[in-house]
């Protein structure tokens, strides 16, 4: 059942990462549409023993094979397109997250309030606590409201990073000397983890991201105590 499970996406926790999954699953269901009616087409064929040496085209048949697929790729070329409009969509953010990439780590700062900047690292096997998650805890974790739209804005310092949280959706490169930015919204509390997607040296698989989902009012104990 883990073998199973390991090779689908995360659980959904945020609306963009819902809209995901719904398109992968409708995409994946056209896929082996397809597929199963080719194989079916393949193997009667094997077994047709009928012949026609007096056929030179088919002009019925043509026309049905170039516009089936037309008509396919739109089914998956309309529900795509706005997947793309939805995550570009850059809503009223109620935070601003930034997220610096470095060789090896992450810095954030809190944008909307004052001197709330941080350094994240990975937390070392030989002091992770009993409750840690190997390779993927670290020693600041970012803390952010549930149900609130969330800006992040990305940059790096050195070299490309890519700041990902599969479970949210989420994927930004952080390119040097530019700011991309991206909004999200987490729908329930919790640990969510994710890795820096892109090659960025010798420790490039030891720069983990960890969000913590809280409520609203835990937030802003949080915020206080920061200050």
């Amino acid at each position: 059942m883990s073998t199973w499970a390991n090779l689908g996406l995360q659980d959904s926790a945020s609306p963009l990462m819902e809209q995901l999954i719904f398109f992968h699953d409708h995409a994946m269901l056209i896929l082996i549409m397809i597929t199963v009616m080719v194989s079916y087409l393949m193997i009667m064929l094997g077994f047709n023993s009928f012949t026609n040496r007096f056929l030179l085209h088919g002009q019925t048949i043509e026309v049905i094979w170039t516009i089936l697929p037309a008509v396919v790729l739109l089914f998956i070329a309309f529900p795509s397109l706005r997947l793309l409009y939805l995550l570009d969509e850059i809503n009223e953010p109620v935070i601003t997250l930034k997220s610096i990439g470095h060789q090896w780590y992450w810095s954030y700062e809190y944008s909307d309030f004052k001197n709330i900047e941080f350094d994240s690292y990975m937390v070392p096997t030989n002091e992770l606590p009993t409750e840690g998650f190997r390779l993927l805890d670290v020693d600041n974790r970012i803390v952010l409201p549930m149900n609130s739209q969330i800006r992040i804005l990305v940059t790096a310092a050195d070299v490309i990073h890519s700041w990902t949280i599969p479970a949210l959706g989420v994927k930004v490169d952080g390119t040097p000397g530019r700011l991309n930015q991206t909004n999200f919204m987490i729908n329930r509390p919790g640990l969510f983890f994710g890795q820096c997607s892109e090659i960025c040296g010798a420790n490039h698989s030891f720069m983990p991201i960890v969000i913590e989902s809280v409520p609203a009012k835990f937030f802003i104990k949080w915020i206080s105590s920061m200050n």
